[in-house]
């Protein structure tokens, strides 16, 4: 029940952060897509992901199934929101791909993935977002230390 409330909440804010953005326009163009295409973008899929917690069907497991809220589990979110803090301030000077790089590999060790596979999925993510965004979506992205390997 509490995973229906929380997708009930979440796509809520969804919706009304979306009528925000939509709303957005920036004084210069300094991309096709313009600056409300990525919040938009986040916002779907979290609504999406809302959507899905709303309408699946019951679980069968009780709710003494669902791990407890102890130190292991709050030491993880205290983590990721540690990670993200870093993530944001290491994507100015490092740049978009070794920010994206470091995120990617502390976030997979968090979750007790390996060494080889947080450092394969690491430089995968980093590579893909850089990729998309740049390449395909035409959103120019902080190259920071690398700003010397641009041609």
């Amino acid at each position: 029940m509490s995973q229906r409330i929380f997708g009930a909440v979440l796509l809520l804010a969804c919706a009304g952060l979306g009528l925000l953005a939509w709303g957005y326009h920036a004084p210069f163009s300094y991309e096709p897509v313009g600056p409300r295409a990525y919040p938009l973008l986040l916002l779907i899929l979290m609504g999406l992901g809302a959507l899905y917690l709303l309408v699946k069907p019951a679980s069968t497991t009780s709710p003494s199934d669902e791990p407890p809220l102890d130190r292991h589990v709050i030491g993880k979110v205290v983590g990721c929101v540690a990670i993200f803090i870093l993530y944001a301030a290491l994507f100015e000077p490092l740049g978009f791909v070794p920010a994206s790089l470091i995120f990617g590999i502390a976030m997979a060790r968090l979750y007790e993935g390996t060494w080889v596979a947080s450092v394969i999925s690491g430089v995968l993510l980093a590579a893909g977002l850089y990729l998309l965004f740049d390449k395909v979506l035409d959103v120019p992205l902080p190259l920071g230390i690398l700003s010397a390997l641009e041609i």
